[in-house]
């Protein structure tokens, strides 16, 4: 009996080691099977003095790995079936065309373009025709051995299949992991994004612009989990003809999504009311209502990965309570009270997750936006010669066609190299590539330097084997969280691999850092001179979208005011596409700071841009926040609202057609008019009321100002 209690709490110990260290981690868990399918391949052959075959299928499986997609375990079956089938042309194309170096030119150019664009098809096609490209430069990095050609496209697919059936087995295991994944992930960035925003609450004046740009980059994160989170909704969606089961997840979905507007939401300027010193006790309550928020959404994100059930925090409660009474006090004080419709908010976000799987069971099944176009449709659309994909497919190819040039034409020793750099540093913008070039040769040159000293201490074959396993453990757990470091342990699996091969890790240092700098020169040189895509190019098209979508969203949140749909698909459309507007202009200001400096024409407008577009869609989010509220704005602010929408109706027009804005369109009187009567409102509800609405107009004026300056400056 003892025996049997102990064995218990053996496999219980064991169970919760797994969870706590590898399932709790999306990241480790990805690392563990990349690293249990290239031990099951490398140790053996190595052990029967086999290297080459080992590597090989260990190589094999990494790109399977890096191809590997999020998609239903159906989707996910039809995609190995075609990295295999990949992997295999390819490495084939790469043995058979090798001895004849014009058509090598050729077929390595034709395919570079060919899988860039059918990359663009799709998720799931965009990681298998990476891997095929890895896969080609793979071969052409074992091509110096000894053997038929034949092996390497069988070795190649076998070691991506060993790893799709090890990864397919666990996700037949956990058929839905892939979801609880991704919505995990989607919740984790808004406890970021909440943990971040509660800094404002209270603030000073002179932090808050660089804590409103900070949040507007962290919103980056949130949209793109959400992004992700629909694609693989939609993939389930597909595969399943009983959509019950998916019910759960779409209302998970949903929650996150209404979590984000309400968090993103702006009532009042943080920077008057952080002035007002009756309010610095409410707003630390409300900063730490938020923190608290942000760690229930972290927790709810680690109960999705472990399968524990989620506890909602009682400190909520009570922390809402308090700042309940505050404004009680307050209102009978008569003292300041601008805070209740922010209270009232997060309050909501807590009754949402304390109630986290009511009503999931109704029946109701939400509908999710999706791509309808059709794969052709997809692909004719990328044939634009003005198509950003397609210049990112030409650039690349340039990349390879010359650093092979150079390759041949001066004999480089493991020329190869310059390749696969290229290959992982050329990126669609400048200042991508510009920040993976500083990564990658940074990574490169530590990776050597530590690699020499491992080799050292770890000569003989076992150590290396050891080495090869953990390093490439180790980069698989930093892919996704530091590209730097990730190359640190992917050159020392590299040192590894070739000591395996020939003992000759040691000696591939010096072109290995060679190679690197050229690769990562020539990607920079083709974004920079090849049709360089600079972001002051696009400011004004971006600011014209953005203020469209957040016309569209301004649209549909008065719509629901006025008569609330029980399916709010285009709402939740139109509220995505104004966040996606967003992150465009965000990401156009990021960028715009690493491009040279004579291309940084509109640096200070794009700033101003970011920051006043996002500050905007925070105001309408707030107005959204409170759609399911009976009567929470009266007939007279409805048109309010509704005289501010045709302003900027007229606006995204006269910018379509003119490129500038008449100064005749604006709000200056409505303005005006506004401030007169917030001065004589008694401060309360109402009053809070017509301070958003005077915030949306406020920040539309400004945004259409700075439209004007840049269609002016555009036009010089």
């Amino acid at each position: 009996m003892g025996l049997v209690i102990k064995k218990s709490l053996k496999v219980r110990e064991l169970q919760e080691f797994w969870v706590s260290t590898f399932w709790r981690y999306p990241n480790r868990l990805f690392a563990l099977k990349v690293a249990i399918a290239v031990a099951v391949l490398v140790i053996p052959f190595v052990a029967l003095n086999l290297p080459f075959f080992g590597v090989t299928l260990a190589l094999g499986a990494l790109a399977a790995g890096l191809s590997e997609t999020d998609d239903h375990p159906k989707g996910r079956i039809k995609a190995l079936i075609l990295t295999l089938i990949s992997f295999a042309i390819s490495s084939a194309s790469v043995e058979l065309l090798r001895p004849f170096p014009i058509l090598f030119s050729v077929g390595l150019v034709g395919s570079t373009l060919t899988f860039i664009i059918l990359g663009g098809l799709g998720e799931r096609y965009r990681g298998v025709t990476f891997g095929a490209l890895l896969v080609a430069i793979y071969t052409m990095l074992g091509g110096d051995a000894s053997i038929p050609w034949y092996w390497q496209p069988l070795l190649l697919p076998a070691g991506g299949l060993c790893y799709g059936i090890l990864s397919l087995s666990l996700l037949a295991y956990r058929p839905w992991r892939l979801l609880e994944e991704q919505l995990a992930q989607g919740f984790e960035d808004l406890s970021l994004y909440m943990k971040k925003k509660s800094e404002l609450f209270p603030s000073e004046a002179k932090v808050q612009e660089k804590l409103i740009n900070r949040l507007s980059l962290q919103n980056i994160q949130v949209i793109n989990s959400l992004e992700r989170c629909k694609n693989v909704l939609n993939s389930y969606a597909d595969a399943l003809k009983d959509q019950t089961p998916l019910s759960p997840y779409l209302h998970q979905f949903l929650l996150l999504q209404s979590l984000h507007e309400r968090a993103a939401s702006s009532h009042e300027r943080y920077d008057l009311l952080s002035e007002d010193t009756d309010n610095h006790e409410m707003l630390e309550g409300l900063g730490q209502l938020l923190l608290q928020l942000s760690q229930a959404c972290h927790q709810l994100s680690k109960s999705m990965l472990t399968g524990s059930s989620y506890q909602h925090p009682v400190a909520l409660k009570w922390t809402i309570s308090a700042l309940k009474n505050k404004v009680k006090r307050q209102i009978s004080k008569h003292e300041t009270n601008n805070l209740s419709l922010l209270l009232k908010n997060l309050t909501q976000s807590h009754i949402s997750l304390q109630n986290l799987n009511f009503n999931v069971e109704t029946g109701l099944l939400p509908r999710v936006d999706r791509d309808h176009r059709s794969l052709w449709e997809r692909f004719t659309e990328q044939l634009s010669w003005k198509h950003p994909r397609l210049r990112y497919a030409i650039r690349l190819s340039a990349c390879f066609l010359v650093g092979y040039m150079l390759m041949i034409g001066f004999n480089i020793d493991k020329g190869e190299w310059i390749l696969l750099t290229s290959l992982f540093v050329c990126q669609p913008s400048y200042s991508e590539t510009r920040r993976r070039l500083f990564q990658r040769v940074l990574g490169t040159l530590t990776g050597v330097l530590v690699g020499v000293l491992i080799a050292q201490i770890m000569p003989t074959m076992a150590g290396q084997t050891v080495l090869m396993l953990v390093s490439g453990y180790a980069f698989c757990v930093w892919l996704r969280k530091n590209y730097a470091v990730s190359v640190i342990f992917i050159t020392i699996f590299v040192i590894a691999a070739f000591n395996l091969l020939a003992g000759k890790g040691l000696a591939i240092l010096e072109p290995r850092i060679i190679d690197t700098l050229i690769g990562a020169l020539l990607a920079i040189a083709a974004v920079r001179f090849l049709w360089p895509d600079w972001q002051q190019k696009h400011l004004s098209g971006l600011l014209i979208s953005a203020l469209d979508k957040n016309v569209t969203y301004f649209s549909m949140i008065l719509s629901e005011y006025q008569e609330h749909q029980a399916d709010d698909l285009n709402y939740r459309i139109a509220r995505h596409k104004a966040n996606l507007a967003d992150n465009a202009l965000v990401l156009a200001w990021k960028s715009m700071k690493l491009e040279p400096k004579k291309q940084q024409k509109f640096q200070k407008h794009a700033f101003s841009l970011t920051y006043l577009n996002h500050a905007l869609l925070s105001y309408l989010s707030a107005l959204g926040a409170h759609k399911d509220t009976t009567n929470y704005i009266s007939k007279e602010q409805q048109d309010m609202f509704h005289q501010i929408e045709m302003v900027l109706l007229k606006a995204v027009k006269a910018l379509n057609e003119n490129k500038a804005c008449d100064p005749s369109i604006g709000l200056h009187s409505f303005l005006d008019e506004l401030s007169s009567r917030l001065d004589s409102c008694e401060k309360g509800v109402e009053r809070q009321k017509l301070a958003l609405i005077y915030n949306i107009a406020e920040v539309s004026e400004q945004l259409l100002r700075e439209a004007s300056h840049i269609a002016k400056e555009t036009k010089a």
